[in-house]
């Protein structure tokens, strides 16, 4: 009875994974598919508009589930003005970098950004890497670099370094988010906090404003159900993962995504994109083979939080936030 609840649990656990995964992966896709006019080219929404119907739908499904018994669990923390900000900031710079990027060559960069600047802040908080972590470092600084490099096959530079500044908030997000006694809550709280910046964007770009159908459509799945019920999913899929585990199973994430713009964007894979995705998750694969251990965040947990089921003082489980 014991070994078939083992394994009842292990499917449930693979499941919502598998789920969370595609999710997140989705976002880029869904993007791309309702920007890809391409800079200067009007496509099926504009993406301004495509940050605001993604992050209000986000806000209203994330509340809506919080409404559900399944989530439903007292919380003393919502979130905080700071990480709706930089929550914010991931989704503007993520939209408006998509304007010029390819599905896959985007999710790689963020990917790269987001998992760097989590390493980069554990040494800056004393951890000292061990020669395998070095090593795996390096590779992906370098896999970014040459992704990056100018050349024939080059993408945007204006676009890069958007997706570069989404994953490095995307990361600081995520280190915020660390230690949350309640990450869906506090999920829910900053997108609601986002709200006025979303306006306040909108507003900005008031002029260059349009949206069909289909784009304001594609912005709801991605707040909706790739966001908000991924993000759901994933924090279900957590409680059956150590943070090390977790943290491997991402580097499935730009791969799904690639897949999702060769079939839906018919985009091309260059022999840039295959190397620089060769350096990038096998180096962040090799430094999180090395690091051995769940204690890869170092910054104090949110007002409110609990340190009970901290990475840092049980070794067990992990709880990040996904954007």
């Amino acid at each position: 009875m014991k070994n078939s609840t083992n394994k009842i649990s292990l499917l449930a656990v693979t499941s919502c994974a598998v789920f969370a995964l595609v999710a997140f992966a989705a976002n880029s896709i869904l993007c791309r598919l309702a920007l890809k006019g391409g800079e200067g080219n009007e496509g099926a929404i504009d993406a301004a508009s495509f940050t605001a119907i993604r992050l209000v739908s986000g806000a209203l499904v994330l509340g809506l589930l919080l409404r559900l018994p399944l989530f439903h669990k007292p919380a003393k923390s919502k979130g905080s003005w700071f990480s709706a900000t930089i929550l914010f900031f991931y989704a503007a710079a993520f939209s408006f970098a998509y304007n010029t990027l390819s599905t896959g060559t985007g999710a790689l960069i963020l990917f790269g950004a987001v998992q760097l600047t989590m390493l980069i802040a554990a040494v800056l908080c004393g951890e000292r890497f061990r020669c395998g972590e070095t090593l795996g470092v390096m590779a992906a600084f370098a896999g970014l670099i040459y992704l990056v490099f100018p050349g024939v096959t080059a993408p945007s530079l204006k676009g890069s370094l958007l997706m570069t500044g989404a994953g490095i908030a995307w990361g600081i997000y995520s280190l915020q988010g660390r230690g949350s006694a309640a990450p869906l809550a506090d999920t829910t709280g900053n997108f609601t906090r986002s709200l006025p910046l979303v306006a306040a964007l909108s507003f900005f770009f008031l002029r260059e404003i349009h949206a069909t159908f289909t784009g304001a459509l594609l912005a709801v799945l991605s707040g909706g159900l790739a966001s908000g019920v991924g993000y759901a999913v994933w924090y279900a899929a957590l409680q059956g993962m150590t943070s090390i585990r977790a943290s491997i199973v991402q580097l499935s994430v730009p791969v799904l995504a690639a897949l999702g713009g060769v079939l839906f964007l018919s985009e091309v894979i260059t022999l840039r994109l295959i190397v620089a995705t060769v350096a990038i998750l096998g180096g962040v694969g090799l430094a999180l083979a090395g690091h051995g251990r769940d204690s890869l965040f170092c910054a104090a947990p949110p007002e409110g939080s609990s340190t009970e089921d901290d990475p840092q003082t049980t070794g067990t489980r992990f709880s990040p936030r996904k954007p």
